[in-house]
């Protein structure tokens, strides 16, 4: 079994940052790709962000240029670097990885969601 565990987020003023910490833990013989989905009240879940292991990322269009996102494979972390924090970016955000155990199948497994509030 595979557990994926987020950390980070809480409340920020506009303009302001924060970072958003996830690892993924378990009987992981291989995890690929990790990233980080958020959903607001009212709206569908979406992706935010995602990377590889070999480092290529994917970004929403509307996160582009103020979030980065990175891991690290041997750890198997992945941590979202939140800037320029906007109001509209308030949602739970959830860390995701699609992984499998030595002899299991592929799964994508979630974390239980962490909370981020940008006030205006």
């Amino acid at each position: 079994q595979v557990q994926v565990v987020e950390s980070g987020g809480g409340l920020v003023q506009a303009g302001g940052s924060l970072r958003l910490s996830c690892a993924a833990s378990g009987s992981i013989f291989s995890i690929d790709p990790m990233g980080w989905y958020r959903q607001a009240p009212g709206k569908q879940r979406e992706l935010v962000a995602s990377i590889t292991s070999g480092g290529s990322t994917n970004y929403a269009d509307s996160v582009k240029g103020r979030f980065t996102i990175s891991r690290d494979n041997a750890k198997n972390t992945v941590r979202l670097q939140m800037n320029s924090l906007k109001p509209e970016d308030t949602a739970v955000y959830y860390c995701t990885a699609k992984a499998r155990t030595r002899f299991g199948p592929w799964n994508d497994y979630w974390g239980q969601g962490t909370q981020v509030t940008v006030s205006s």
